[in-house]
């Protein structure tokens, strides 16, 4: 699934680590779901989303 969330995170200027914290998960997660190799758990979703000031349907954008 296509996200925006490597945009979003950059333009306000939070690391994937400092995001990672904050959602209670690795680095490597966020970072997983950032290059679309990991789609998040609906509860990871909107930790992401709010984390971001965001909504998740603007966060990740379906590829149907």
């Amino acid at each position: 699934m296509k996200n925006n969330i490597k945009e979003l995170r950059t333009a306000k200027k939070i690391s994937q680590q400092e995001l990672a914290d904050r959602c209670h998960v690795t680095r490597q997660t966020v970072n997983a779901i950032e290059n679309e190799k990991y789609d998040p758990s609906l509860q990871l979703a909107f930790a992401l989303a709010k984390n971001l000031n965001t909504t998740v349907d603007k966060l990740f954008i379906s590829e149907q």
